[in-house]
């Protein structure tokens, strides 16, 4: 799969770079293709303490939090099995959501003055949702899950 990285704000697109950045608006000259640009985990059967504490914990509520939407669904989304560190020098800076690969929100956070968690609601209810947290030391992470209804 090819991916490809807004070099103003970080945005990933998948398959294509967009004509104008969804995020930050930048123009498709500031995209480049960088097939490295999410980490993933050596061994994914045998996680690194850097994988667990930077890999997105999605959990998922089939009906919404919000508690007034019938066709809510709300991600829980943490950093880390073991939960990231939000310091100056080390910290997640935002948190990316795809359906399908398209862009759909982020979430931005800032050290000392937020957790690394977030919750999203939405009224899309099939299809894959994605989520990439972006480490400032470490890079960007995914996890992704089903939210077909049963």
């Amino acid at each position: 799969m090819k991916t490809f990285i807004c070099q103003v704000c970080g945005h990933v697109a998948f398959e294509q770079a967009p004509v104008d950045c969804p995020v930050c608006n930048s123009a498709i000259e500031n995209f480049e293709n960088d097939p490295d640009a999410i980490t993933k985990p050596a061994d994914p059967d045998n996680l690194s303490e850097t994988d667990r504490i930077h890999i997105p914990k999605i959990v998922l509520a089939k009906t919404c939090t919000l508690g007034h939407q019938p066709d809510c669904v709300t991600a829980h989304v943490t950093v880390g099995e073991n939960e990231h560190v939000m310091e100056s020098e080390h910290f997640i800076h935002f948190m990316d959501f795809y359906l399908d690969q398209k862009y759909i929100s982020r979430i931005m956070l800032t050290p000392k003055n937020n957790y690394p968690t977030a919750d999203l609601h939405f009224s899309l209810a099939r299809g894959t949702l994605a989520v990439i947290t972006h480490c400032n030391v470490h890079g960007s992470w995914i996890s992704t899950v089903r939210l077909d209804k049963e």
